[in-house]
């Protein structure tokens, strides 16, 4: 039995998140995924738009997903391979060469990302929306 983790916010649930599951799924038989928590977003600066929970249950219906945990700090990567037995870590490759010190541990891949898609546009954009929506509302005042 190969057991794979990974990490993530899955903030604003898209198609890369989808085929980036999908990805690590088929690397072993179990995957886990590590959702960040509201309180751990904070820390890292990031604000989310979906909460913690939500976020947990759209991850945690997915197919190829076997188990969700909570991602509360950078350091509890280490216990966490130890504790459920990681074979494979596998994160998207934006992450490339941050979490090789984790090879001491287990297999760790770094995953392509899906082209044109990211939390990050789709926020930039929606912030880009509502800045136009605000300065046609004072157009009209």
């Amino acid at each position: 039995m190969k057991r794979v983790i990974t990490y993530g916010t899955y903030d604003i649930f898209h198609i890369g998140h989808l085929k980036l599951l999908q990805r690590a799924k088929a690397l072993g038989d179990e995957l886990i995924v590590a959702i960040s928590t509201d309180e751990f977003n904070l820390k890292k600066g990031k604000r989310v738009m979906i909460p913690y929970s939500q976020r947990v249950e759209i991850v945690k219906n997915i197919k190829c997903v076997d188990r969700v945990i909570a991602e509360e700090s950078w350091e509890q990567k280490i216990s966490d391979i130890k504790r459920y037995n990681i074979d494979i870590f596998a994160i998207g490759d934006d992450w490339e060469g941050k979490f090789d010190f984790l090879r001491d541990y287990c297999q760790v891949i770094y995953l392509p990302r899906t082209q044109n898609i990211s939390t990050t546009k789709l926020k930039n954009s929606l912030n880009s929306a509502f800045e136009i929506i605000e300065a046609l509302k004072k157009d009209l005042e």
